[in-house]
């Protein structure tokens, strides 16, 4: 049966009847005429589905970024891009599954495609650590961001990961400085960069390969500092209060676009990604060779002074004090 989120039970409690009475016609066949009955259902199903994808909540946007059906990292890598060449390992611990790499072609062009990938089955996300990555992960990003430099291809990450792995071995190998470095070196990189995010985009985890001239966003997707949970956790001290941090939050792909933290939506079909893998993934190729196509048309000195002020732009806020009445405006940098 397909997996059914709360929100979507009254479009299968419509779909399982409309499937009932095709398979049974004979017990619904009295003073009705069938042929309109089905096509009656059939618009009510498709009004209800328009009503309910196109009013989500930001919680609802949430479980929908989650969905196990979703696409994950390389069933993009299967659609999106071809030629994919899988590389391993950050040369000083391990290969982290969770963190997948390589080359690519994207309509042709060569590219290093690198991102994080979640498990279908729960033997596929112990393999994959449930998507979180360890340190070697953002290691063995950093190397082969520092191959397509030298080598001159764009590079391109996808982002789909609830955030870093917090266990004690991961303290132990600098996760946070891992993190860190690859903030400072993607600043750097004079090749086009574009991220997106996929799915869950969350904290350090995300943005550890999220630095880049182009930030895209799915239209399902969220991209935050801490999951709604962990926010409801310290703010409400109830994880249950998690619908209500998700709207504080503000982490939808709406949102984040008028914060001017993401470049640009990608539009999903109606009902998510998962629904239409294949449209999705032709939609996402248009909006990755657009943007590429943009970056090429800037120097590289432009594009890294541009990378640089889009994110030292992140956070300005105003700040009221007692300074005789009047509002300090404050700016980061």
């Amino acid at each position: 049966m397909k997996h059914q989120l709360e929100f979507e039970k009254p479009i299968f409690e419509l779909q399982r009847k409309l499937d009932e009475l095709k398979k049974h016609p004979e017990k619904h066949s009295m003073g009705i005429n069938l042929d309109e009955e089905v096509q009656r259902m059939e618009v009510k199903i498709e009004e209800t589905r328009r009503q309910i994808y196109l009013n989500l909540t930001p919680w609802q946007r949430v479980m929908l970024a989650r969905h196990p059906k979703r696409p994950y990292t390389l069933d993009y890598l299967r659609t999106v891009f071809t030629d994919f060449s899988e590389l391993h390992g950050d040369r000083l611990y391990s290969d982290d599954r969770a963190m997948v790499a390589g080359f690519a072609k994207l309509a042709g062009r060569p590219v290093m495609v690198i991102g994080t990938q979640k498990g279908r089955d729960t033997k596929e996300n112990i393999l994959r650590n449930f998507g979180s990555a360890h340190p070697e992960g953002y290691r063995k990003a950093l190397r082969l961001m520092k191959l397509a430099d030298r080598f001159g291809l764009p590079i391109i990450t996808l982002i789909d990961t609830a955030g870093a792995y917090p266990g004690i071995g991961a303290e132990e190998r600098h996760i946070a400085e891992a993190i860190a470095v690859n903030l400072r070196e993607m600043t750097l990189f004079e090749v086009p960069i574009i991220a997106a995010v996929i799915g869950e985009g969350g904290s350090g985890g995300a943005l550890g390969i999220g630095v880049a001239d182009r930030v895209l966003i799915m239209e399902n997707a969220y991209y935050s500092v801490i999951s709604p949970e962990g926010c409801a956790a310290i703010l409400w001290k109830d994880r249950a209060a998690a619908p209500k941090a998700a709207e504080a939050l503000r982490i939808t792909a709406k949102d984040l676009l008028e914060l001017g933290l993401v470049d640009e939506i990608v539009p999903e079909p109606l009902g998510g990604a998962h629904n239409d893998l294949a449209a999705t993934a032709a939609t996402l190729q248009q909006y990755l060779l657009k943007n590429l196509a943009q970056l090429d048309a800037l120097s590289n000195s432009e594009r890294l002074r541009q990378r640089y002020g889009k994110f030292r732009h992140f956070g300005p806020f105003n700040e009221t004090a007692p300074l005789g009445g009047s509002t300090l405006q404050t700016q980061p940098g």
